[in-house]
């Protein structure tokens, strides 16, 4: 059950808040507007007057609702009327009359509007014209002429919406942190149906506003980039002519009289205020280092991997850091992605937006590598001939936005749990579909048995404890012929296994097979050591305290067990 607050400006306010609300809709959409209860019980309805004129009663209503903002004269407050339509979720069953009167009288006892038992309260009215909602209307000057005690009101019916879902067996939402978007106005969807269009401007301007940050590399690019897509932007200017915030219009969306309609970038997102754009940009901002030579794919895998032990093992700071970067990361995969897999990655990146939020302050130090890796993706469209690159970014993001789901859950951020879940079930779905052919394609080209069992062998010295989950995956093949291939470049295959093995946990692994495919590729990729650089290597390892020489491969493997070694 979703209530939201509007209010409403002077003395003709209540005229045009009781006038649309008995009226037909912006799309005739209004069926049948009736009071289903009111400050008194007996307020007259201009939807059940059958032998009255209606806009007569509509007066005399608005005449009721108005008399103690008219006994103020000039002391009247500049706001009004309280507004505030509350609408049940699509799956809900359709309530009562009588069960959404008493919604409304709860509603308004937890606003501070009309308290349970207060005589002198705001005046108040419910209307219903649909089966799934109400819109309640109050004007805001009690009986006895002082001013509603409202406090956080926004906050107060949430909460008081939370109970009712419980009472009532209703779709229970998950409790806000006043951190997410602002949602689209009833106008602005309405404006975008009738022009056909699947989505509200303010959401395409977000979605677009954001990727640009994810791109840009400094505050011109991120300018560039949106005008490039159409978008008209307008700085605020201070004093001194310094831009102190932007606003953002879309060239097709236009007010009555023909102007561009904008809106504020702290309207379209918290995070996406001019100050905290910039704040972002510089942490991909090229100055304080170098671009780093290497495989783009290869770079954003391994930053990406990083990210569960972030989340497990880093301060809070640092953690809500990566998940912005991970965000960033989800805005631009779309454009580097298969054009059978942007829709799914679209909706996963929509969905993981509001888990990129939360009242903790992010640390963006740690997110350079990331954000510029995938950034070299995005500019240079590096080559990824068999789709592997992509296949296994994909897969490492996966696993971090599950991880980012367990985060917001032990850290109670139940909005934002809910966003990664769902970003979660999109990426899946992409995930099976680009790694499944890759990684067949991998398997055709696996090794002989007896090098397979050479491989699983050590495996099972290595990493018993998940010898057994690999060695029965389909990916078991896959990883076999990417180990075959490093060893056929040049690579002792046992010293880039150990290697993956290595890097990062497997526990962090949506699938360890999978996960140890894509890092002995990325090993395998490597210039290879020569025969006297391995030779060397295995001296000075040796000569080390703690360490041993395998019997039949000569790599180092520390005397430690398999969890130390990881």
């Amino acid at each position: 059950m979703i209530p939201k607050i509007i209010l409403g400006s002077g003395p003709k306010a209540a005229g045009r808040t009781i006038g649309y609300l008995f009226g037909k809709g912006r799309a005739n959409e209004h069926t049948d507007p009736h009071l289903v209860a009111s400050w008194n019980g007996f307020a007259p309805d201009p939807g059940r007057s059958p032998h009255r004129d209606p806009k007569a009663v509509e007066r005399q209503l608005v005449a009721q609702l108005d008399q103690p903002v008219k006994m103020l004269g000039d002391k009247a407050p500049k706001d009004t009327v309280w507004h505030c339509p509350v609408r049940a979720a699509p799956e809900d069953p359709v309530l009562t009359d009588a069960q959404w009167a008493d919604i409304a009288r709860r509603m308004v006892a937890a606003a501070g509007i009309a308290p349970e038992g207060d005589d002198e309260a705001c005046r108040w009215v419910a209307v219903r014209h649909a089966e799934d909602h109400i819109h309640i209307a109050a004007t805001l000057v009690r009986q006895d002429g002082r001013r509603p005690e409202r406090g956080y009101d926004q906050r107060a019916v949430q909460r008081e919406a939370r109970k009712i879902e419980v009472d009532y067996g209703l779709r229970r939402l998950n409790q806000g942190d006043g951190t997410g978007a602002k949602r689209p106005t009833s106008k602005e969807r309405f404006k975008a149906k009738r022009l056909g269009q699947d989505a509200t401007t303010r959401d395409v301007l977000r979605l677009r506003v954001r990727r640009a940050v994810a791109a840009a590399s400094d505050e011109a690019e991120f300018f560039s980039l949106l005008e490039a897509t159409g978008m008209t932007v307008r700085l605020k200017l201070g004093p001194s002519g310094d831009a102190l915030g932007c606003n953002f219009a879309m060239p097709n969306d236009t007010n009555d009289q023909g102007q561009p309609v904008f809106y504020a970038g702290s309207t379209l997102a918290p995070d996406l205020s001019l100050p905290k754009i910039r704040k972002s940009l510089a942490t991909t901002s090229p100055e304080p280092a170098p671009a780093w030579p290497g495989n783009p794919w290869h770079q954003a895998t391994a930053a990406t991997e990083r990210i569960p032990r972030h989340l497990t093992h880093g301060d809070d700071p640092t953690a809500q850091g990566q998940l912005v970067a991970l965000g960033a990361t989800l805005d631009l995969l779309p454009i580097a992605a298969p054009a059978a897999l942007r829709s799914e990655l679209e909706q996963a990146a929509v969905a993981f937006e509001r888990a990129t939020r939360s009242h903790i302050a992010a640390d963006l130090d740690s997110t350079c590598v990331l954000r510029r890796s995938v950034q070299a993706i995005w500019r240079e469209q590096p080559s990824d001939g068999d789709g592997a690159g992509f296949a296994m970014l994909l897969d490492t993001v996966l696993t971090a936005v599950a991880f980012a789901m367990h985060w917001h859950r032990t850290h109670q951020h139940a909005q934002q749990e809910a966003a990664a879940e769902q970003a979660l079930v999109h990426l899946q779905i992409a995930c099976g579909r680009v790694a499944e052919p890759v990684l067949t394609g991998l398997a055709q080209r696996a090794p002989s048995l007896q090098m397979k069992h050479r491989f699983a062998y050590h495996l099972q010295q290595a990493v018993p404890e998940y010898a057994e989950r690999i060695l029965g995956d389909p990916a078991w093949d896959a990883l076999a012929a990417v180990l075959a291939e490093a060893e056929a470049a040049g690579h002792n295959a046992t010293v880039v296994l150990d290697q993956a093995l290595g890097q990062r946990t497997l526990d962090a692994a949506n699938n360890p097979a999978r996960a140890l495919t894509w890092r002995v590729r990325r090993l395998g990729e490597r210039h290879a050591p020569g025969p006297r650089a391995q030779a060397a290597k295995a001296r000075s390892t040796a000569q080390r305290p703690g360490v041993t020489v395998h019997p039949a491969a000569a790599v180092p493997l520390q005397q430690q067990s398999p969890a130390h070694r990881r």
